[in-house]
């Protein structure tokens, strides 16, 4: 039996059209694919994703509405060491040049970066988070 059975092909494409993610858009192109008949082991290799992940994703398109099944469920977190005042500010910074903000130099480094944060809100974070920041920042300008 087909675990997508009562799904149809063209409720899959017409998702597809309105995926706003890409991992939506991937697990469509995946559930798409196993309803044409790509072995899930195929689909596995193809994707680089575990075999028991896609029947995970496909279960889920099988039993929820399908728009909600291709999106990830929230994960609690810790929260954000900065507000959103501090967010903002941090953004507004990065835009100007660190020399604005007492640096010798032309451009922000990760390094540069989490100085900066750690003397103006007193956060650390590791260089990892620095860089997704500083890409966010980038993605608001």
């Amino acid at each position: 039996m087909d675990k997508l059975d009562g799904v149809s092909l063209s409720t899959l494409w017409e998702q597809l059209d309105a995926a706003e993610t890409p991992k939506a858009a991937k697990r469509l192109m995946i559930a798409i694919a196993y309803k044409d008949g790509v072995p899930v082991s195929v689909l596995s290799e193809r994707y680089d994703v575990p075999e028991s992940t896609l029947y995970y994703w496909l279960d889920r398109i099988a039993d929820d509405p399908v728009a909600e099944a291709v999106e990830d469920d929230d994960r609690p977190g810790r929260p954000s060491a900065l507000d959103d005042a501090d967010r903002e500010a941090l953004f507004a910074a990065l835009a100007e040049s660190p020399a604005a903000h007492g640096f010798d130099a032309e451009s922000w480094t990760p390094r540069l970066a989490r100085e900066f944060i750690e003397r103006e809100f007193d956060v650390s974070y590791s260089l990892g988070h620095v860089r997704r920041l500083m890409r966010q920042a980038d993605t608001t300008a």
